[in-house]
């Protein structure tokens, strides 16, 4: 029996866009759903005050691959943007990722020897690594600059004490020797000029899209009209929490429009002492560099949530993992159905990473490159 559409794609966010998109060229038809009220998923911007203004935190687009740079070039224009981050720790600005600047800063080295000696001399006796943060943070990078940078935020962002956390959660601690404060060591880098808004409006031009479209309020219909399914949201609602819910952590956003042209000077200040409820302050305006009389702030404060909000970051301890095992072999089961995307996969995936999978993606089922 012939359906109405060769995939329904549940989400509008990045994977769900670019397997659209890519399907269309190659002649399927699609419907894309989502239960917001606008495209782009997370990576949604909207104007305000003639700033484009990222709502659900900062997106940065970084990657080494120069299909994927390109692919997004043909989209939208990007600027050159290069994340530098400052950090703030009882009143005092620190350069991040570490660096020699923040030896410099922190205890008056100057060149990498120097640096190296310090960093040697300030490490604990015994290196080894133990399996909580803190110890093995420690072990890395000394007493003092956990302290500053990673104690406090880490507790916010995570609701927990870094005792209490597996030192998997931070996959490694860069240092540099070197003066280059430059957050991401890509070779592209850059945010659309326009916004990130503009490079869905591409993506998902000439396909059908219904928004405030909840799957789960119609699924037997929407499992009735077409062949595939590519579902982007949460694995374990998919699958009817069979294995239990996945943990994740989710974050609060206060947008503010100030009548000052310039607010704190750069795009991020990451605020890393514990007592302070947000980890950061961004500054849209100098994402793209706009001169204007106002700017936009947006403050962001991590929650634990409540089941039924935005997920941003999943929690990949040891319980979690092993469920998502579960799901994800049960999801192998099922040939009519692809899960994919940061939620889908339960995964702190980058852009260019999510562009590069769902177009894998499209490739196998379509065997066209």
């Amino acid at each position: 029996m012939n359906k109405e559409y060769d995939y329904l794609i549940i989400g509008a966010g990045l994977f769900g866009s670019v397997c659209a998109h890519q399907l269309r060229l190659r002649g399927r038809r699609c419907l894309v759903i989502d239960k917001r009220n606008h495209i782009g998923g997370n990576c949604y911007t909207e104007s305000i005050e003639g700033i484009p203004v990222h709502k659900y935190g900062g997106h940065i687009f970084h990657t080494n691959d120069i299909t994927t740079w390109n692919y997004v070039n043909r989209l939208t224009e990007f600027n050159n943007y290069q994340h530098r981050i400052k950090v703030s720790y009882k009143n005092d600005l620190y350069s991040f990722p570490i660096n020699l600047f923040t030896f410099y800063q922190i205890y008056g080295t100057v060149t990498p020897k120097e640096a190296l000696e310090k960093l040697q001399e300030v490490l604990p006796e015994n290196k080894k690594e133990k399996d909580n943060l803190e110890s093995w943070a420690i072990s890395q990078i000394g007493y003092d600059l956990y302290k500053i940078f990673i104690e406090g935020y880490t507790k916010k962002q995570w609701g927990e004490d870094p005792k209490n956390l597996p030192s998997s959660i931070i996959k490694r601690i860069p240092i540099r020797l070197t003066y280059n404060d430059n957050y991401y060591n890509d070779l592209y880098q850059g945010i659309p000029i326009e916004g990130y808004t503009k490079i869905f409006e591409e993506l998902l031009d000439n396909i059908e899209v219904k928004l405030n479209t909840d799957y789960f309020d119609n699924r037997d219909y929407f499992n009735s009209i077409s062949s595939k399914i590519i579902y982007t949201g949460n694995i374990d609602r998919f699958y009817d929490y069979k294995f239990g819910r996945l943990d994740y952590r989710s974050l609060n956003f206060d947008t503010k429009v100030l009548d000052i042209p310039d607010f704190q000077g750069t795009a991020t200040i990451n605020y890393t002492d514990r007592n302070v409820p947000y980890t950061r302050i961004i500054e849209h305006k100098h994402f793209v560099n706009i001169e204007s009389d106002k700017t936009v702030v947006t403050y962001e404060y991590p929650w634990s949530g409540d089941g039924n909000n935005d997920f941003y970051y999943p929690i990949n301890d040891e319980k979690n993992d092993k469920m998502f095992i579960l799901y994800n072999d049960l999801a192998k089961e099922n040939n009519r159905v692809i899960i994919g995307g940061r939620i889908g996969s339960y995964s702190y995936m980058d852009m260019d990473k999510t562009i590069m999978e769902a177009r894998k993606v499209v490739w196998k089922e379509t065997d066209e490159v």
